[in-house]
């Protein structure tokens, strides 16, 4: 090959100089909102719902879930949980590790993300007729699947395009539409009294819509063949380990992003069965529902946005990272000591304001600390196994807390230990301030 042409092929390794205009970022922000809005809907409304009303159809029409049988309905959420956990295990680097093979004339990560949205959107309408708890579990699965394939696709964007002084602000608006996300598909299905197939559905559309300017509108680099990587099973198969002491940054950013997520998750996932139970808020729980997400989407998006362009600035990532873990912290040692509904929408806003930060500076903080330029997808993918993973065991292992070592004020409690214990991991990371 010659010497002159060796800078335009290795231009999809190089590392980004310019930074992206704010069309991008608005095209960005606008499909992670319907990604987030198609995710994170169905965990916190839509899959609970279809699952107690299965579990109380099969006790009988006018039987409901006593506040004695309740651990039943989130053992059942937490296997189904856990089912479609272990795919994301396989599909987030194996998504990655192909898409950075990918030598379509569109680029590397585009085919994946349309790939990726139609599965996602096919899965979730699938998973609205669903009746049984194989079916939720398949088609749960096959839901989390795509949309593993199509986050992994568009987050290894932002190592592909966006320099690292701006990374902090632009994974802000990976985080900003989480929270906006969540209120959003709750208004909707709430308010509107969207039923099962209905509300699925009506989030596979939105995805869809949302998604598909950012594949439209923007550009990728393409791979020439002659740069793809061979394709061996066995060295892709190797690939999915990095080792820890060859690479000693990438482990502790993964092992304090699992941590702290583990950590979140147990704050939030079983929050609509604390309000019934822990607090006896039955009839009013969904209502009380909005109320925290919205606390919580305030001073999220104020967290994201600010803290990840203020680390942009100072060019330091590891301090943020430290005060957004131990907020965490405290917002969850509130609600498990002062178990009342006040007090929870405080520790909603603790909690906001420090995953908000957490989610904007952590990633900026895992794009940096990447092994190569060349497996950008695959090692990002291993990175959001960490985001994915704990919010598929939390119910599960949130139910086990609950029913055997001493109620919701142990789950909160185990909340707080892990996002200071995930803080702690970021200490001895050398390459990144």
């Amino acid at each position: 090959m010659p010497s002159h042409a060796l800078p335009a092929a290795f231009a999809p390794f190089a590392e980004p100089k310019s930074k992206v205009p704010p069309r991008w970022i608005a095209l960005f922000a606008t499909a992670w909102l319907g990604i987030w809005m198609a995710q994170l809907t169905p965990v916190q409304l839509l899959l609970p719902q279809q699952i107690d009303n299965l579990l109380i159809a099969s006790r009988g029409a006018t039987q409901t879930l006593q506040s004695d049988a309740w651990v039943s309905s989130v053992i059942a959420f937490g296997i189904i949980s856990g089912i479609a956990g272990a795919c994301a295990l396989i599909a987030y680097p194996l998504t990655g590790a192909l898409s950075d093979r990918t030598t379509s004339r569109y680029g590397r990560r585009r085919p994946w993300i349309l790939v990726g949205t139609v599965v996602f959107a096919v899965s979730l309408v699938a998973l609205g007729f669903q009746a049984t708890m194989v079916g939720i579990g398949v088609f749960w699965s096959l839901t989390i699947v795509g949309f593993c394939i199509v986050s992994a696709a568009i987050t290894a964007t932002i190592s592909d395009q966006v320099p690292v002084r701006q990374r902090g602000f632009v994974s802000g608006w990976v985080s900003a539409p989480q929270a906006v996300g969540t209120v959003l598909g709750l208004l909707l299905v709430l308010i509107l009294g969207l039923g099962q197939l209905v509300g699925y559905s009506l989030m596979a559309v939105l995805l869809v819509i949302l998604a598909l300017p950012f594949l439209i509108f923007t550009t990728d680099e393409v791979l020439p063949k002659v740069l793809r990587s061979p394709f061996k099973l066995s060295t892709l198969l190797k690939g999915f380990w990095i080792n820890p002491v060859a690479h000693p940054d990438f482990g502790w950013t993964l092992l304090g992003r699992i941590l702290v997520n583990l950590g979140n998750a147990l704050g939030t996932t079983l929050l609509l069965y604390f309000l019934m139970y822990g607090l006896n808020r039955g009839a009013s729980a969904q209502d009380d529902l909005l109320v925290l997400t919205m606390i919580y989407l305030v001073f999220f998006i104020i967290a994201a946005l600010g803290f990840g362009r203020l680390s942009d600035r100072l060019g330091r990532r590891k301090m943020f990272v430290y005060l957004a873990a131990y907020l965490q912290g405290i917002a969850a040692l509130l609600i498990a000591f002062v178990p009342d509904l006040t007090i929870a929408e405080v520790g909603a806003g603790l909690l906001g304001l420090g995953y908000g930060c957490y989610m904007a500076v952590d990633q900026a903080l895992a794009t940096q600390v990447l092994p190569s330029s060349h497996t950008r997808g695959k090692d990002l993918g291993i990175m959001n196994i960490a985001t994915a993973v704990p919010q598929a065991v939390a119910p599960l292992l949130g139910a086990f807390v609950v029913a055997s070592l001493g109620g919701f004020t142990a789950l909160f409690v185990a909340s707080a230990i892990f996002a200071v214990l995930g803080g702690l991991a970021v200490i001895p990371i050398k390459s990144v301030k």
